[in-house]
């Protein structure tokens, strides 16, 4: 890992360190449940083809994302999700890249 790289985390909260399910473990197992499910209502949304199918799917599907998003949240919150800080460099090089892409429309890479 190089050395350069920062974690963004918060202090960790403690938990027992005990072969039993403990709160982190119990959160962590509900985050990748919903990831999970948010992935599969994804391809649901993609290959639904009545529409009120659809809306219900996207109900759904919205809902999960928010519980996803607030498991994450309090994952951080307490310590137990760390992020790595980015790069300004690699930032900058994927702006320019991706911008340099954004020319290549039609469009000439305006949005109307």
């Amino acid at each position: 890992m190089n050395q350069n790289q920062q974690k963004i985390k918060n202090p960790e909260t403690q938990v027992p360190k005990t072969p039993q399910m403990n709160e982190r473990d119990f959160i962590n197992d509900l985050l990748t449940t919903e990831k999970y499910m948010t992935t599969a209502y994804t391809m649901a949304l993609h290959e639904a083809s009545h529409q009120g199918l659809y809306q219900d799917i996207m109900q759904v599907f919205t809902e999960t994302q928010e519980c996803q998003r607030n498991l994450y949240d309090l994952m951080f919150r307490k310590g137990w999700y760390a992020v790595e800080a980015a790069d300004q460099q690699k930032l900058q090089q994927s702006y320019q890249q991706f911008q340099g892409y954004t020319n290549q429309l039609p469009s000439s890479g305006t949005m109307q």
